[in-house]
């Protein structure tokens, strides 16, 4: 299974595994290569952040509507590697990982909590607002979009586990989630109504089985909305060479630019994945879900063997404790809301990886089958930072 990581298409078989630096300068997850990946791309580019150059002041036109220190500091400790998980301005357990992640990089005593001497640091991005406004773009919108299916047996038969909707989808390019996207763009109570009435996403028959259409969204093309000022998201085209990868990361926001890991260390005990660089710098802090009852986190030392970028899974019910007795064996398509995201780090513990999610709200809060689970855009990100070279440790 291993040395097939290496080649392409890719199908994985894992046991462990369920199928539940700030960019200064003023300037995805459509898986498995489909037409519309491409032609999305360049629409997608309109998505990125726009921010002053060094320590300029910000433009008034620019500023946030109102003040979210919670939120924008997020912001500035997601551009920086110290992930929050889901931006969305609350002080929880995700948010604290990444205060403290950011603290130990600048020998700040970490309380995880955004105390003076924190603050004082962050105080540098202080001309980043929290959040900014985006148009959407027609391609972006386009879909296709699909209800992802309970049973193993539909999901093969989906021609991609794609966004069910464009909510979805949007909330996942700006790290956060589809309640604090609507939060964000109503214009009075949580029960105004929809800013829209969106047509569902016509279906198509694929060996048989038509795909039932996502539900309805919230947002549409063309349609100016206020997200979070998720940055760090510039991508150099020349250095990414798989088209379908380098469609992916516009999708997701996720800079080609990252910082190359030495050593990274799952921590069971604070549900963290750290990066390290030569030196022993802390270079990113993510949290993570790792393990459970059932699938405990293999600890001791691993090493990478390989990556796979938007891969199908080849789902196994002997692997799984939690399998019904009816389930068979199964090749899933690839997609962001497939079993493990956008992309499978293998490592030498056999069927144990470190991958995607296609429910990024439940990182560091539910259990997994032993992999080590990241949002898609924190998964991406490690992806580009590791190698065959890049120690793993899971400790206790």
């Amino acid at each position: 299974m291993r040395h097939l990581l290496f080649a392409s298409p890719l199908v994985l078989a894992l046991a462990a595994c369920g199928l539940n630096g700030t960019d200064r300068d003023e300037g995805g997850k459509q898986a498995g290569g489909s037409a519309s990946q491409s032609a999305q791309a360049s629409t997608a580019d309109s998505l990125l952040s726009h921010d002053p150059t060094g320590n300029a002041p910000l433009d008034p036109a620019l500023a946030d509507d109102k003040p979210r220190p919670t939120m924008q500091a997020q912001v500035v400790l997601d551009r920086l590697g110290f992930t929050p998980g889901v931006v969305d301005g609350a002080m929880g357990m995700s948010t604290r990982n990444a205060i403290k992640g950011f603290q130990q990089a600048n020998d700040i005593a970490e309380s995880g909590e955004l105390d003076e001497a924190t603050k004082r640091v962050l105080g540098q991005w202080s001309n980043i607002p929290a959040t900014r406004v985006v148009t959407i773009p027609a391609d972006f919108a386009a879909g296709p979009f699909y209800e992802t299916p309970d049973e193993p047996e539909d999901q093969a038969r989906m021609p991609g586990l794609v966004y069910e909707s464009l909510d979805e989808k949007l909330a996942e390019r700006f790290h956060t989630t589809v309640a604090v996207l609507k939060e964000l763009n109503l214009a009075g109570s949580p029960s105004t109504s929809p800013l829209v009435t969106p047509t569902p996403t016509p279906s198509a028959s694929s060996a048989g089985f038509t795909p039932k259409p996502g539900p309805a969204s919230f947002f549409r093309a063309g349609q100016q909305i206020r997200v979070p000022n998720v940055g760090a998201d510039r991508i150099d085209p020349a250095s990414v060479k798989d088209a379908n990868w380098l469609a992916t990361l516009r999708m997701l926001g996720v800079g080609s630019e990252q910082p190359k890991a030495d050593k990274i260390v799952v921590d069971k005990s604070s549900g963290t994945l750290l990066a390290y660089d030569t030196a022993g710098k802390l270079i990113a802090a993510y949290t993570a879900t790792m393990g459970s009852t059932n699938d405990p986190l293999p600890l001791g030392n691993w090493k990478i063997l390989g990556k796979a970028f938007n891969p199908p899974f080849a789902y196994n019910p002997d692997l799984f404790w939690d399998a019904k007795a009816s389930d068979e064996k199964a090749k899933l398509p690839p997609g962001p809301n497939g079993p493990v995201g956008v992309v499978w780090i293998d490592l030498s513990k056999e069927h144990y990886g470190i991958h995607g999610t296609p429910n990024p709200e439940t990182i560091g809060r539910a259990e997994s089958h032993g992999c080590v689970r990241l949002t898609n855009w924190d998964a991406a990100r490690l992806a580009q930072m590791v190698s065959g070279s890049t120690k793993v440790s899971f400790v206790a």
